[in-house]
């Protein structure tokens, strides 16, 4: 194995050495947050694709190959699937509100009454997926080096936090490129075919499995619908994947390159399934059906290869957590911090409130370091993903947890505020709490891994979205006014950054933040 760990270590290396040079590319904010909103096709679609597909695409999806057969496919399809419809119907309007985070979307489309409680809603989101992401360290520096699982824990992690600390997007936007590449190599160009040849090829596979492997939809059609209303609309309304459509230079790049991410998605969920119901051949007697992953790498594959697939496994989970990581520290300096402190400084009568975006501590004479303080939050948050991981031990029931509350809850309003008019701020709140106060009610009655709180969360939350808003005043017409010339991408619009630190009133102007 020496020659396939020389290959992990100078993995490892380099994702650090790109935190360093990213570093000095992040002199401001747009560059630290949204890699100053000039990434153009090639870099874009590559690091969409690499944020979507993590640990549980790759390690997860040869798993549910290696249950299922082919429609062991269906998890990453419809993430895929998700991302396709993002791209094509919605990503050039997101892209134009030139925002940083959903809830910054909220408020401008509602007035600035919605943001608070949907960033809290999509800061656990956020955090949640970032700490599953950091437990899957624990498999993979188990195969490699036998570590211990607390040990692998804080040596994934902190590679992680350096790199996302040290140059934000940038850093990430680099390490995902890098990413990329390795996982096109290592899954698809690699063990996909030598899982096959190893197998005995297709026809081989067909007579040594049941027929329900090679079925369309032998994982069950029920499972395939709560894919799609989980996966497809996270993808919709996630705070990782619109901040890596922030990071997109024009609409055009946001259409067309997060189109071939989408597609890519679909091509790496057919390879995962297929290695998977190799696997199930070669090893038919598996403990767990995670282990399937491993077990293929480290038997079929020769010295060099191993490690080349192990790094993709590994960047697999990095890139996926290094984007949950920014966007949890985004949301919590942006939504939450930023929040706070201006409530706080506007019930202080001796503390001057802030002007403007570079407003610090003082007031408009004092700037504030923005990147060192969204630098910092990301130290912390990553700190807390580490603590969390350490302890928490159901990783698919705490993803379950995330992606109920983030579908259930933020939904309705934010696909609401973007395609139906009539929708009002107060209607917005009640989505966002009736639907979230339902899904956690049901998960407790029901079981965190049950169907029906997703299902009925969503109705929930639909129902109180139009009720409410039917029922209270429209949204004033100079906050839709803003809201359609931002939509619009018009210069008076998007020429600066919103603000949310300056209260509500903030979202009324085009030149907000």
């Amino acid at each position: 194995m020496a020659v396939d760990y020389a290959v992990i270590v100078l993995y490892l290396a380099g994702m650090l050495a790109m935190g360093w040079w990213g570093m000095r590319r992040a002199t401001s904010k747009s560059d630290f947050l949204v890699a100053g909103r000039r990434l153009g096709p090639a870099m874009y679609s590559g690091t969409m694709a690499a944020i979507v597909l993590g640990g549980a695409s790759t390690i997860g999806g040869v798993g549910l190959g290696y249950r299922y057969g082919l429609s062991g496919a269906w998890m990453v399809f419809t993430i895929g699937l998700g991302l396709l419809a993002l791209s094509v119907f919605f990503s050039a309007r997101i892209a134009r509100l030139k925002v940083y985070t959903v809830s910054e979307m909220l408020d401008l489309r509602y007035g600035g009454s919605a943001g608070l409680i949907s960033g809290v809603v999509m800061w656990a989101y956020t955090l949640m997926l970032a700490v599953t992401s950091t437990l899957a360290y624990a498999t993979i520096f188990d195969v490699l080096f036998g570590l211990d699982r607390a040990l692998a824990i804080i040596l994934g992690g902190a590679i992680v936090v350096a790199y996302s600390t040290l140059g934000g997007m940038w850093s990430i936007t680099l390490t995902d490129m890098v990413q990329f590449v390795v996982k096109t190599i290592g899954v698809l160009l690699l063990l996909l075919p030598i899982a096959v040849i190893k197998a005995g090829g297709f026809a081989e596979m067909k007579a040594q499995l049941p027929a329900d492997y090679f079925a369309p939809l032998g994982i069950g059609g029920q499972t395939v619908f709560t894919y799609v209303l989980i996966y497809s609309f996270g993808m919709l309304i996630g705070q990782d994947i619109w901040q890596r459509v922030f990071t997109a230079r024009g609409d055009r790049v946001a259409r067309l390159g997060g189109t071939a991410a989408g597609t890519y998605c679909l091509v790496y969920a057919l390879a995962g399934a297929v290695i998977g119901t190799a696997a199930k051949v070669l090893y038919p007697h598996l403990g767990s059906p995670d282990d399937a992953f491993a077990t293929i790498v480290k038997d079929a594959l020769p010295v060099g290869v191993r490690g080349l697939v192990l790094a993709a496994a590994l960047s697999a989970v990095m890139s996926t957590s290094s984007g949950a990581l920014i966007a949890c520290a985004t949301v919590a300096n942006n939504d939450i911090w930023a929040r706070i402190r201006g409530v706080v400084r506007r019930q202080s009568p001796a503390t001057p409130a802030p002007h403007g975006p570079d407003a610090g501590p003082g007031g408009a004479g004092e700037p504030r370091d923005e990147v060192r303080g969204n630098r910092v939050f990301i130290l912390l948050m990553g700190l807390a993903v580490i603590v969390i991981a350490l302890a928490l031990n159901n990783v698919v029931e705490a993803l379950t947890v995330a992606y109920n509350l983030l579908v259930g809850g933020l939904l309705v309003p934010i696909l609401g505020g973007l395609l139906w008019k009539r929708g009002t701020g107060a209607g917005a709140l009640a989505s966002v709490a009736v639907g979230g106060l339902t899904v956690v009610g049901l998960m407790l009655s029901l079981g965190v891994l049950a169907n029906e709180p997703i299902y009925y969360g969503l109705l929930a939350s639909l129902v109180a979205y139009v009720a409410v808003s039917l029922a209270t005043r429209p949204t004033d017409a100079a906050v839709l006014d803003a809201w359609r010339a931002r939509l619009a991408g018009r210069p008076d619009a998007a020429g600066a950054e919103p603000s949310v630190a300056s209260g509500p009133s903030a979202t009324t102007s085009p030149a907000g933040r």
